[in-house]
């Protein structure tokens, strides 16, 4: 398997908090972004790429590739961030079988299906559902927008 340093839930994905605080506390050397639509637009992933910092790997996959790519052997130094819009892609992969203790959650915009449940987070029930499910695996969801932001356990929330 793959080594992933952080996974989090961030509907903005690669955004100056990334570049700018976790790129910086974790070792970080290739994003992951996981996401259908993406996957297939060459000009987001163009922008995405130019958004990396020197040094960062940006790579755009669809959920597919993506679980076969996670489940390789890692690459000497590889140390990647997964990120992704929706905690359902997480919990697609933890079924089948990728291993994580902690998820990280930054923002989720609020929309016409999501009610806002704690500051910039919104869900909708199924989300929350999403949520609550992977918290059942004991593998804990915390909200933090950057590293130096205390971690609030979204099961205290929910």
């Amino acid at each position: 398997m793959r080594n992933v340093l952080v996974s989090r839930i961030d509907d903005r994905l690669i955004h100056g908090q990334v570049v700018t605080a976790w790129i910086k506390v974790y070792p970080i050397n290739k994003i992951l972004i996981i996401d259908d639509e993406l996957s297939k637009n060459q000009l987001m992933q163009r922008i995405y790429k130019a958004a990396a910092p020197a040094g960062v790997t940006v790579v755009l996959m669809n959920q597919e590739d993506a679980v076969k790519f996670l489940f390789d052997d890692p690459e000497k130094g590889e140390n990647i961030m997964i990120l992704v819009k929706v905690p359902q892609v997480l919990e697609k992969f933890i079924d089948q079988g990728f291993e994580t203790n902690k998820i990280i959650l930054g923002g989720m915009g609020a929309n016409e299906k999501r009610k806002r449940f704690n500051r910039n987070i919104s869900a909708s029930e199924e989300e929350l559902d999403c949520f609550r499910r992977i918290i059942a695996r004991g593998i804990k969801i915390v909200y933090q927008l950057i590293p130096n932001d205390r971690e609030v356990d979204i099961k205290d929330l929910l």
